[in-house]
Parts: C-alpha cells; sequence; structure tokens
C-alpha cells in the first residue's frame, strides 16, 4: 500500500507528468479493475450521480485534467 500511496502523492505534486501506468495502478487500487472501451479505462465509483472515471493515454502519459478528476475521486471517496 506504501507505494500506492507514494505514487498519489506524487500525482499531487505533479498532475501534468504523470505515467499512464502509475495513474492506472493507483485506479486498479482505489477503484477496482476498469472496463476497457478502445483506450479508455473506465471505473466505477460507489457513489450516485455519475460513477465513472475515465482515463486514456497521451502517449505514455495521462491526461492532466483526467490525473485530477482522479484526486477528486479519491478524495471523495476517502472523505466518505
Amino acid at each position: 500500500m506504501s507505494e500506492i500511496t507514494d505514487i498519489a502523492k506524487g500525482l499531487r505534486n505533479n498532475q501534468k507528468d504523470v505515467r499512464f501506468k502509475d495513474l492506472k495502478k493507483v485506479c486498479d487500487h482505489y477503484f477496482g479493475e476498469p472496463r476497457i472501451s478502445g483506450s479508455h479505462h473506465i471505473y466505477k465509483t460507489p457513489w450516485k450521480g455519475d460513477p465513472r472515471i475515465n482515463i486514456q493515454k497521451s502517449g505514455n502519459k495521462a491526461k492532466a485534467y483526467q490525473v485530477k478528476q482522479v484526486l477528486k475521486a479519491i478524495d471523495k471517496l476517502l472523505a466518505d
């Protein structure tokens, strides 16, 4: 779990230069296995509303706005 915590801290410190595989590892830990549709990895979340996290690659990096969405979802998950 320490590895996931370290990666999540890194995401918070630098949201623009995140390797996709690191973001996927964090999402897998917090949200379970994704449904994959083309290049999109779609994770379910336990709350009502729009219960999805959608990430995709940009080269070998994650898209910055999706990193922000993942961090917001993790914060919401941990607050409940």
